[in-house]
């Protein structure tokens, strides 16, 4: 139960970072954020800063694809898996 609550507060801030760089969309249900370009370089360079710093994860050049920036879910999936190595 504790790491689930972790869980939906780790996504709570994820949530929050996606909404301060674009309010207007609702990060909950969007799937194609690169795809149909929401999301532009400078919003990923924000994105790789700001999860560095609150969830103290690195994101290595490899991992700056499209695909694990398309949802939040895809970037939430790819935090979790980062800081578990």
């Amino acid at each position: 139960m504790i790491i689930k609550m972790k869980g939906l507060d780790e996504m709570k801030e994820l949530l929050e970072i996606l909404t301060g760089l674009h309010p207007e969309i609702d990060f909950n249900i969007c799937r194609t954020l690169i795809d149909d370009g929401i999301l532009d370089s400078f919003d990923i360079v924000t994105l790789v800063a700001d999860i560095n710093d609150i969830f103290d994860v690195v994101i290595p050049v490899e991992e700056i694809i499209p695909q694990n920036f398309n949802s939040a879910a895809a970037l939430y999936e790819l935090i979790e898996r980062l800081m578990g190595e």
